[in-house]
């Protein structure tokens, strides 16, 4: 008897073929808004995590400006009047923090040369201990680290836009004031940082550094390489340590790990809420449906008259418009979330310009609360129309012109 109902709901949806398509049209928009969205946000998400799980063990400190914490290096010209970090701030810094290890960091910008007859350029120098260059940049493309003042790393963008090669020569300085440098390593692109952005710089020993800009026993900033305890721990002691009073503090402090929650957070936010007004636009596919559903009901009041008087249950006849919401949410969620992965495809590869995360496990979840959210609106929508039809008096439908 079931399958007598199916095929009715199949040819009232085949005769009413417009508004059917345009109720599925409402469902497969809805379906797409939300799961393109959401392969949008976790796509962002899991690049942000891609990109900044390098630094996620690490605590900076920067001289404190007055203006709240500070991200990253002073910019700027070492010799300008920025703020330092002193010798005795940074031997205070190791000594608070160990065994965890404490990296002393010098930057500047400078012009530099990368060949023979080529314009200037500006980029940012960073000056690190030879020691600590495998602690703070733990992956080379290719070559190896300094171990002469002669030599220098620098970042892969860095070495993609110049065309530099291992063995490389770069003029520092305005007409190579300051001395070549060879090429000995290039490193891998890290992406966004909140200790050293690398790829578009180059890396020399602090030694270089000191010699040629004449900065002694001063830092741009501290960075705490965690790998006993936690990161918040060591930010907290090296508060207690060096901001004792309050009123006149020595250093800013960031917990990397800390501002990488927040920013999690905050992309699960907007994703949840970019998914939030795609439901609304499923809801009023919903309501779209549920219109259908009632005319439909009232278009075949005396259909479902005759039928209850040769004996059809409440129901069956109940099945038949709950049929007809469900081919309609089926099929329309479905071509929904087929089109979503098109689209989050596109948005992806435009705005993220990669598409790697595309099939990972919480971009298809997305994709699936689509689809899923679609086929239960359509069935919530089909109900109550469908209580109506079962619960209509036979001798009055009967009646009904």
């Amino acid at each position: 008897m079931s399958t007598i109902f199916w095929e009715i709901s199949k040819r009232n949806i085949r005769i009413h073929m417009l508004r059917s398509t345009l109720a599925m049209l409402g469902i497969i928009i809805g379906v797409v808004a939300i799961g393109a969205m959401g392969i949008l946000g976790n796509s962002m998400t899991q690049e942000i995590s891609s990109s900044l799980s390098s630094v996620g063990d690490s605590v900076i400190v920067t001289p404190y400006s007055g203006g709240g914490g500070g991200m990253g290096p002073s910019s700027g010209s070492s010799s300008s009047a920025n703020l330092m970090l002193t010798d005795q701030n940074y031997q205070q810094i190791k000594r608070v923090v160990a065994p965890n290890v404490a990296i002393p960091v010098l930057s500047t910008s400078e012009h530099m040369k990368v060949g023979v007859g080529s314009d200037d350029i500006v980029a940012t120098i960073y000056g690190i201990p030879t020691d600590d260059e495998s602690n703070l940049l733990p992956n080379l493309q290719a070559g190896g680290y300094n171990n002469a003042n002669s030599g220098c790393l620098v970042g892969s963008t860095f070495a993609s836009d110049h065309n530099i090669k291992v063995g490389s020569r770069i003029s520092i300085g305005t007409d190579g004031q300051y001395g070549t440098l060879r090429v000995t390593g290039i490193i891998v692109e890290r992406g966004m940082s909140f200790d050293i952005s690398t790829d578009s710089a180059i890396v020399v020993t602090q030694d270089w550094f000191e010699n040629t800009y004449n900065e002694q026993d001063e830092y741009n900033e501290v960075v705490v390489k965690v790998t006993s305890g936690d990161t918040a721990g060591v930010t907290t002691t090296i508060e207690n340590q060096l901001n004792r009073n309050t009123r006149d503090k020595t250093v800013s402090v960031t917990d990397s790990k800390a501002t990488l929650a927040t920013i999690y957070s905050t992309f699960s936010e907007v994703t949840t809420f970019v998914e939030a007004i795609g439901a609304i636009s499923m809801i009023v596919a919903g309501v779209s449906i549920f219109n259908i559903m009632i005319m439909s009901v009232n278009e075949r009041i005396k259909e479902i008259g005759i039928m209850r008087s040769i004996g059809t249950q409440k129901r069956e006849v109940m099945s038949m418009f709950v049929y007809e919401a469900a081919i309609i949410g089926v099929i329309g969620s479905l071509i929904g979330g087929i089109l979503c992965i098109l689209a989050g495809y596109v948005i992806s590869a435009l705005m993220l310009g990669t598409t790697k995360y595309l099939f990972t496990v919480a971009s298809m979840t997305s994709v699936v609360e689509g689809v899923g959210f679609g086929i239960i609106v359509c069935l919530l929508c089909g109900v109550y129309p469908s209580l109506q039809a079962a619960n209509l008096n036979p001798i009055d439908a009967l009646r009904h012109e």
